[in-house]
């Protein structure tokens, strides 16, 4: 599959790339960020899936995180893919809404079902088959040392992702994850418009429901959660997942941070932590 390169610097001894494809599955060209550490000029290494939340790109998490330094330190390659599709510059006629949550920047990591977003919106295959055949083509990362992790609404799909696919991925974790859509105004609001209004086709995509429905993880989730985030009580409500995994058996750490709240400064506060927890469960 062509790739086009759009930049590559130098990074904590790595390099620090951003490129564009198009891809079959979404119907539109899609550019994603790759972090390649030093230690993968000897060695292909494992890989680490970033999911941004709402109104991101592949931009945010690879600017902002600060992950680059210790995805050198632990040899990890790191993707960061767009949130969405999009229009571009090949004409694509990807649909788009108003709102922030819904539409381009929005597509919540699930295979939209209704019109007109069914077009194009199938982040999940795109996450869970595409962009992986990419990365696995074209850069030297390990295909059997995958972990997933991501914030908000790229929690949301972090989670999901990985209990759907446990032999797929060994590590997960999410900063501030919609870790129950079925039972928050942005779920609802997404899963109604991309999926149509029978709730048992949304159950897929909510963690807390497949941790109730018998889904688990073969490791420890970790999860960190700043107790000032404004979305914490109507959005995010981790309560209810770390009752679900209770219940079920389901080895979950969660950290609430007094202090924090939704932004990138919190993500980059406790990310090194994240890439610890990866590191220990993905090894050399």
């Amino acid at each position: 599959m062509s790739l086009t390169t759009v930049s590559q610097n130098r990074c904590f001894n790595g390099v620090q790339g951003v490129y564009s494809h198009r891809s079959e599955q979404l119907g539109c060209t899609m550019r994603f960020s790759v972090f390649v550490p030093a230690a993968a000029e000897r060695e292909p290494r494992p890989v680490l899936f970033w999911l941004s939340g709402l109104t991101c790109t592949e931009d945010n998490f690879t600017v902002k995180a600060g992950a680059q330094r210790y995805a050198d330190e632990h040899g990890l390659v790191v993707v960061a893919p767009d949130t969405s599709p999009r229009n571009g510059p090949g004409g694509d006629d990807v649909p788009d809404d108003d709102a922030y949550d819904f539409g381009q920047g929005a597509g919540f990591y699930l295979n939209a079902t209704q019109a007109p977003w069914s077009a194009h919106f199938h982040m999940y295959d795109y996450i869970t088959g595409e962009l992986p055949a990419v990365i696995f083509g074209n850069f030297p990362a390990r295909a059997d040392a995958q972990g997933i992790f991501g914030h908000s609404m790229g929690g949301h799909g972090a989670l999901t992702i990985a209990l759907r696919n446990p032999g797929t991925f060994r590590s997960v974790s999410a900063f501030a994850p919609i870790v129950a859509p079925t039972q928050c105004p942005w779920g609802e609001k997404a899963f109604t418009g991309y999926l149509g209004p029978d709730r048992e086709l949304w159950a897929p995509y909510d963690a807390t429901a497949l941790i109730e429905g018998g889904a688990r993880f073969d490791g420890t989730i970790l999860i960190d959660q700043g107790r000032d985030d404004d979305f914490l009580e109507t959005q995010l409500k981790p309560e209810l997942f770390a009752e679900a995994c209770g219940v079920a058996g389901q080895p979950v750490e969660i950290h609430m941070r007094d202090g924090y709240d939704h932004s990138y400064y919190f993500i980059a506060s406790f990310i090194g932590e994240h890439f610890a927890h990866h590191a220990a469960a993905l090894g050399d």
